[in-house]
């Protein structure tokens, strides 16, 4: 490296300088400066480690990630929760992460006993926490409300009895359920409170008429009142009725009145309430008045006797208050930890071998485990020691996007031969040609997606290696597997399974910091390049030895001999810090390099099928990438001197760069790259 670095002019040691890579006036309290400038202030430690780790989440896409499980949450509450609780990820100690896991785990355990226990859906739980609310303050709840906790109890009393079922017929399935079970079985249900309310209120959550005398008394004298007001009604109606006039008995805002239909004036004694053309006259009898004004005054008596009937239910709920807000929280935190297990069920995740970095963790599977090649792994290799292994690993927004295009797909095809099927039902003409070709191309396209599933990644990083190098072409896939490694990480710590296959082995990383995409910040007046820079200079200030870092083309964005010996300093600077995993990808050559001078550091690349042109999206390691162009311009038939002339032009550094890769790895055969098991 310090051939290559020789290199740096004035300008790197400035970039050097601000990221704090390069410090020369170390030791000194001050550095030399002739004008006084004004400096902005500053924001502390807490601060700048809070906004890298919130860039690094935003840049990571974990919001999505955050709707799509939150999604799988039966209320509303419940939703919210699910959000507040994976937002708030990077904040767990290693301690609450496995209690996490483990919760999912029982969630997971209870939803495959059936009997949909799980089943969120019948609670409204904005309703209680509303009726728990107006209790709080003294207002009476409503019928509605009342039901709602009801519903909520009855949901309680029902788990609780199934749970209990579940471990009397199957005794080892109570440890497997532990971290749910106390929580489920302790929750108090107050059954007076369910027997005051059914004896009060109607499952529409209006007051029953026996749930007081005065109430009854008074709903009946309102009946019988309108009925008497009714029947003076069409009596007056009947005896002002001829050939030329129609007219309606209605009831305006409680009373009974008579309705002209046409333009022509009632001859009925009455007040006028309305008159216009083409609306008619309303009249209110004057022979009505004192049973209008008698059943106002019942309706009422009947409002004040409900008043009273929910004011005693308010009473008895405000006594239960304490045991009503646990269980609503406990039904939401269940929800919760429900989500998460549903969504690991409906992607199939793997229960992730958490450890915290510092502990030896092995393979104990007996299974060969195909890690970049397709070749059985020898058991000698199941005994190696990991810091991070994930076979198979998927990009969780990859196949939640590659999931629904497919539904998306089945569910056009069955509407349209339901379209089609309901036009011959009902005679309609229709051109076949067009409908059957129509239906043979949405059946393709489903052929097409089910054929092309997304790619996983396989992940093998040992113990020893501290910096991972991915290597390639473009679109090859070397993002996404920054991504999936950074999402996988926080899924785990979540308390999520992770989209691999077995035998999975993830560690707990107090952070995950990423650089990754295009950081330009106009509001700051930061070029592309600035903005990775800063980036990587708050996560280099922040990470630890338990902090995982990704860098997506480190180096990237300035002169190509600049960039790659700044590309080498950062993930050395990186390594040498004791940051416990940094993986970087990066299209600068001389950074394969690095793996032959420190044995921290391992070189991995996305593999390119040279025969078709296209990447294959796996990922080889142990194998350092190379270019394709010149080899892509051969095939596309750019002429025999262009290509000399690129050759000769690509470098003699790049060319002692591939030999001496090739004299130091032992996975090069007669030139040729040859892949390993990892």
């Amino acid at each position: 490296m310090a051939t290559f670095c020789s290199s740096l002019d004035y300008r790197m040691v400035c970039n050097l300088f601000a990221i704090g890579f390069y410090k020369p006036y170390a030791g000194i309290s001050k550095p030399p400066t002739a004008v006084s400038q004004r400096q902005a202030p500053a924001l502390n430690s807490r601060d700048l480690k809070s906004a890298a780790i919130s860039d690094s989440l935003r840049l990571l896409e974990w919001h999505k990630v955050v709707d799509l499980v939150s999604s799988f949450s039966g209320t509303h509450l419940g939703r919210e929760a699910t959000k507040a609780q994976l937002s708030s990820t990077i904040e767990l100690t290693y301690e609450e992460s496995k209690i996490r896991l483990e919760e999912t785990s029982a969630a997971m355990e209870l939803i495959k006993c059936g009997s949909g226990m799980l089943n969120f859906s019948g609670i409204d739980d904005i309703l209680v926490k509303s009726a728990i609310n107006q209790a709080c303050k003294g207002f009476p709840v409503t019928g509605l409300e009342a039901i709602a906790i009801v519903s909520l109890i009855e949901f309680t009393e029902n788990l609780q009895a199934t749970v209990e079922a579940a471990v009397k017929e199957k005794p080892g399935w109570l440890n497997r359920c532990m971290p749910l079970y106390e929580m489920v079985m302790n929750a108090s249900v107050c059954h007076p409170l369910v027997k005051m309310v059914e004896q009060v209120i109607n499952e529409d959550g209006s007051v029953k008429d026996s749930a007081s005398y005065e109430l009854r008394q008074g709903r009946e004298r309102v009946r019988i009142l309108e009925r008497k007001l009714y029947q003076l009604m069409e009596k007056l109606a009947r005896n002002d009725k001829n050939d030329s006039l129609s007219l309606e008995v209605c009831n305006i805002n409680g009373r009974w009145c008579i309705k002209s239909m046409s333009n022509q004036p009632a001859k009925i004694d009455g007040l006028l309430l309305s008159s216009g053309l083409g609306a008619g006259d309303l009249i209110e009898p004057i022979a009505a008045l004192p049973l209008n004004d008698e059943l106002q005054h019942a309706r009422a008596l009947v409002a004040e006797a409900e008043k009273d009937v929910l004011s005693q239910l308010t009473n008895k709920i405000k006594i239960e208050l304490g045991s009503l807000q646990s269980l609503l929280d406990m039904i939401t935190q269940l929800d919760a930890v429900t989500a998460r297990a549903k969504y690991c069920i409906e992607y199939g995740a793997t229960y992730p071998n958490f450890f915290l970095p510092g502990e030896i963790i092995k393979p104990t599977t007996d299974e060969g485990v195909s890690i970049g090649t397709s070749n059985k792994v020898s058991s000698s290799h199941l005994q190696r020691e990991w810091k991070l292994y994930m076979p198979k690993a998927y990009h969780p927004l990859l196949l939640q996007q590659y999931r629904e295009n497919l539904e998306n797909a089945k569910k056009s095809l069955a509407n349209a031969a339901s379209d089609l099927r309901r036009k011959k039902m009902h005679g309609k003409s229709v051109m076949m040609e067009d409908i059957d070709s129509h239906i043979e191309h949405m059946k393709v396209r489903i052929s097409q997606l089910e054929r092309s599933p997304p790619v996983p990644v396989d992940f093998a990083i040992s113990a020893k290696t501290s910096v991972v190098v991915i290597t390639g072409s473009n679109s090859g896939g070397k993002t996404i597997s920054l991504k999936t490694v950074g999402l996988a990480s926080l899924m785990s710590k979540a308390g999520l399974y992770v989209l691999a296959s077995e035998p999975a082995r993830v560690p707990w990383f107090d952070a995950v910091y990423a650089d990754i995409g295009d950081e330009q910040s106009l509001t700051q007046s930061l070029s592309t390049f600035s903005g990775h820079l800063k980036q990587i200079s708050a996560i280099r200030s922040n990470s630890t030895c338990h902090s995982l870092v990704l860098l997506d083309e480190v180096g990237a964005g300035t002169n190509p001999l600049e960039g790659a010996a700044l590309g080498m300093s950062i993930l050395e600077s990186f390594a040498e810090s004791g940051s416990f995993l940094t993986i970087a990808t990066t299209h600068h050559g001389e950074l394969k390099t690095l793996k032959y001078s420190n044995h921290t550091f391992e070189n991995a690349c996305v593999e390119f099928d040279e025969e078709s042109l296209k990447p294959t999206y796996r990922v080889l390691w142990g194998i350092p990438g190379r270019s394709n162009a010149i080899n892509i311009a051969e095939k596309f038939g750019l002429s025999q001197a262009i290509l000399s002339k690129a050759q000769k032009l690509h470098g003699k550094s790049s060319g002692e760069i591939n030999e001496a890769i090739t004299k130091a790895s032992p996975r090069f055969v007669n030139g040729k790259r040859k892949g390993r098991q990892a």
